[in-house]
Formats: structure tokens, C-alpha cells, sequence
């Protein structure tokens, strides 16, 4: 995990070209995201983590984004439900 906070906004670029940085999470809310997502685009700078794919994010305890990754959100909810 890599918290935005701690990163200038070409280390972010280049992460990400690198294929580095693959997904985008709010810390506070515990979800993750693609990087695009209007969702995320729009949370605040401090609460933005980066991971560098789905079974890091799993690992920190992030649930998936029910804007951008709907059938995940889905499964992750029907799972989550029967608990």
C-alpha cells in the first residue's frame, strides 16, 4: 500500500506508468477502486492510498468500489451477507 499523501504528483505518474500503481483506495473508508473512477477521483488527497493489485488491497482489509467494480462489489456483498 502507498498513501498519496507521501508522494509528489510525478512519482504518482511514473508509478503508474510503470504499471506500479494499479488501483486507487480511500483509507478511511477501506474501499478500492479502478483509477478512474469519479468516486475516487473525488476523495481528498490524505484519505487516498494506491495498490498494486486486487489481492493487495484484499490483504489491507478494502472492500471493492460499488461504482467502477460492480460485479466485484456484487460477489464481495452476497459474500459478506451470509457471514
Amino acid at each position: 500500500m502507498i498513501i498519496h499523501g507521501k508522494l509528489i504528483a510525478t512519482d504518482v505518474r511514473a508509478l503508474i506508468k510503470a504499471g506500479v500503481i494499479t488501483l486507487g483506495g480511500n483509507r478511511k473508508l477501506k474501499i478500492y477502486g479502478k483509477l478512474n473512477c469519479p468516486s475516487g477521483k473525488r476523495m481528498l488527497k490524505q484519505n487516498r492510498v494506491f495498490f498494486s493489485n486486487v489481492y493487495e488491497a484484499k490483504h489491507f482489509g478494502f472492500r471493492p468500489c460499488g461504482h467502477c467494480m460492480k460485479q466485484e462489489y456484487k460477489t464481495w456483498k452476497q459474500n459478506n451477507e451470509l457471514i
